[in-house]
């Protein structure tokens, strides 16, 4: 009876998700997703690109264009060369924020199971060194070129910036006390993909920050917000399991669509007061012809991967109301 149970014990140790190990090259080769994910042949050109989780890079674009337009604003000059190098260093770190992720996630055994794309890193096909590899590469490109719109401005004080937001990024899920883990993820993300993103961009061009510059820069970190939010709820039932303790997990489904809805709505408010000083700006309430169907979903959904529309739909929003205010400030 007592060797039984003892059996039972070990059997069941065995299949318990939560105890797989966050190495994936130590899990053992019956799991079936990972199996599945072998069966299904070496990486390919899509794998890479879809690691590069281009939904998201238009979040990496709705600042600069913001704060291009906010600096535009304020005279004639348009200062197109520092525009497109601020454009580079934020696709580059989105990227390589979403590569160090891929590694961060993949080795801690987070990313085990998961509804969305199945990752490099998790699914055993990549070496977790070659992804880290690449993403400190995309890294290193950001800074090269920040360096460079520094030494064309000479607001050397801006190095401190930059190396700032490429400690933020890689502590967002790596390192020993990753805050994406702790609830925080939120706060960093409105702070550097949208105040400093918007922002710096602004200062660059004109060495000034208009009013116009601020609001675009909390609309701008608000849509990055409600991406992370809507990312998150989909992971919120993986995320308890493993261990990884977001804000959704923390605050609960309801309060996390709650949350969302306003981080999305948020913005157009925003919007209509620009709109006294720039008329143009009522256009972006066309936006939310992507961002109603958003919030729907997120309200609505009944599987986890319906989630991964309302994240491209929020995405997509953020570019479509950076395109306005952009156009809006230029006019």
């Amino acid at each position: 009876m007592a060797a039984s149970s003892k059996r039972k014990t070990s059997a069941t140790r065995k299949t318990n998700p939560a105890r797989v190990s966050g190495n994936p090259a130590k899990r053992a080769s019956g799991d079936p997703a990972r199996q599945a994910v072998i069966e299904a042949g070496p990486v390919t050109l899509g794998d890479w690109i879809g690691a590069a989780r281009l939904r998201t890079l238009p979040l990496a674009i709705a600042p600069v264009l913001i704060g291009t337009g906010a600096a535009r604003s304020t005279g004639p000059e348009f200062h197109w060369v520092i525009a497109l190098a601020c454009l580079a260093v934020a696709v580059l770190l989105q990227i390589g924020v979403n590569f160090t992720n891929d590694y961060s996630d993949g080795v801690r055994g987070t990313d085990a199971v998961r509804v969305g794309p199945t990752r490099l890193t998790a699914s055993g096909r990549v070496k977790p060194r070659t992804v880290l590899i690449i993403g400190l590469v995309f890294f290193a490109l950001a800074a090269a070129v920040g360096v460079a719109i520094v030494v064309r401005t000479e607001q050397w004080w801006m190095l401190a910036v930059g190396a700032a937001c490429i400690v933020a990024a890689w502590f967002y899920t790596g390192g020993k006390r990753p805050y994406g883990y702790a609830g925080l993820g939120e706060v960093f993300v409105f702070v550097f993909f949208g105040l400093v993103a918007t922002l710096g961009t602004t200062w660059v061009q004109i060495f000034d920050l208009p009013q116009q510059a601020w609001l675009g820069a909390i609309a701008a970190g608000l849509f990055a917000c409600a991406v992370l939010l809507a990312n998150n709820l989909r992971d919120i039932d993986q995320d308890r399991v493993v261990g990884k303790r977001t804000l959704t997990v923390l605050i609960g489904r309801r309060a996390t669509q709650v949350l969302f809805t306003l981080f999305v709505l948020a913005p157009f408010a925003i919007a209509i007061l620009l709109a006294l000083l720039f008329p143009i700006a009522w256009l972006s309430l066309l936006a939310l012809l992507a961002g109603l169907p958003a919030i729907l979903i997120v309200w609505t959904y009944r599987q986890p991967k319906e989630l991964v529309i309302a994240l491209a739909l929020t995405s997509l929003t953020s570019l479509l109301y950076a395109g306005a205010l952009f156009w809006a400030f230029i006019g």
